[in-house]
């Protein structure tokens, strides 16, 4: 396994990290986790040199918390560092604090996390939880010695990444979503730059998309592929650019089989300190923009037809819609639009009334009304 830096710890963490949001699970049940399995791949990545693991409070309703615990024992909690994080939207008042931390450490087997994260911050849940008193209460836990360094993992723009970070000088570290797809995407390069200057451990997340990068491309994309003079596996394109990064301290990846796993774990111990060539650099360039260019709908998101009279999310549809196109998943495209319909305000293109404040604001002159009705036939049946 090879390993890198974690800000200005002498700790040094495995290139690849375990994360826990996708273990195996029996009969299609995210909360039925498959116990055995899931600790054999565990102790698979920790014998093999993974020396960071990941979970959360919601994870598979609670069972991923549980299954590490149990994968922790017969002294594997002593190889590791352990994260977990704290369950934002399951938490009221501070009244909550001590009693949801105490089950987590009851679920994990422990005393203590080494690394403790506010979860999923946004522009929303992150003045409440301040307000709330949630960073003093760490704080005291971190003076208890039941947690060791604090950070957040991050869902939001660029602009609030920022604010987070400037808010509180005891961050040791923060985790964001990045891969080669996605470099303007939520905080993106820019949130990956300023939080290195500040000199925080960066911790990645959907390094392969959600596996949408793991799988055979689209024939646009799979011939720019074909043009690489060393070949690879889709998969280690996409670590190897994260790791193309030296602030990046570590990437996650959850796994979900064995043959994950131990596919992972070779690749880490090829290329966990990889660096890429221009060429390779420029190669996967190519790719991100062969992508691109399956996008049917010249959408920018700059979300000037916002706000809509009627309630409709134009830009959250349009992005999920060429995002369904793009990777060639119409069944999670479908899944992502059904869930804006079971809000509590239904914002899907059904309550598109044609009234084309949109369209006139729209400096891609996109007809907008048109691409709406396109995307719920489309995408408004699973």
């Amino acid at each position: 396994m090879q390993y890198r830096n974690f800000a200005n710890l002498e700790w040094k963490p495995s290139a690849l990290g375990f994360g826990a949001m996708r273990l195996p699970i029996i009969d299609g049940n995210p909360a039925n986790v498959d116990m055995p399995q899931a600790i054999r791949m565990i102790r698979y990545a920790i014998d093999n040199g993974v020396n960071y693991l990941d979970t959360a409070y919601f994870y598979h309703s609670g069972n991923s918390e549980i299954a590490l615990g149990q994968a922790l024992q017969d002294g594997y909690r002593e190889k590791i560092k352990l994260a977990t994080k704290f369950p934002i939207r399951y938490v009221k008042s501070s009244a909550d604090f001590d009693r949801v931390f105490a089950e987590q450490l009851e679920r994990l087997h422990t005393d203590h996390v080494d690394f403790y994260l506010l979860h999923g911050l946004n522009r929303r849940n992150w003045p409440m939880q301040r307000d709330m008193g949630v960073l003093p209460w760490m704080e005291r836990q971190v003076a208890k010695g039941r947690i060791g360094y604090l950070g957040f993992s991050f869902h939001d723009e660029y602009d609030i990444f920022k604010q987070i970070i400037d808010a509180y000088d005891n961050w040791t570290f923060c985790q964001v979503h990045y891969n080669y797809m996605d470099v303007e995407y939520r905080a993106g390069r820019r949130g990956v730059e300023y939080a290195m200057g500040k000199g925080l451990g960066i911790i990645v997340m959907e390094p392969l998309r959600g596996g949408q990068l793991a799988k055979k491309p689209p024939e646009p994309v799979a011939r720019v592929w074909e043009t690489a003079q060393e070949k690879r596996s889709h998969v280690e394109w996409a670590l190897s650019w994260v790791w193309n990064y030296p602030e990046i301290s570590l990437l996650l990846s959850g796994m979900s089989t064995m043959e994950q796993v131990v596919e992972n774990v070779a690749i880490a111990n090829l290329a966990g300190n990889s660096r890429l060539t221009q060429d390779e650099l420029a190669l996967i360039e190519r790719v991100r923009q062969a992508y691109i260019g399956l996008c049917p709908i010249p959408c920018t998101g700059c979300r000037y037809c916002m706000p809509c009279p009627n309630g409709v999310d134009i830009p959250t549809i349009f992005s999920i819609y060429k995002e369904a196109m793009m990777y060639t998943d119409l069944r999670t495209g479908k899944m992502r639009y059904k869930g804006l319909s079971s809000a509590e305000e239904n914002q899907d293109a059904r309550n598109c009334l044609e009234c084309g404040q949109c369209s006139d604001a729209c400096p891609q002159n996109i007809p907008i009304a048109d691409w709406l009705k396109k995307v719920h036939n489309e995408l408004g049946t699973l």
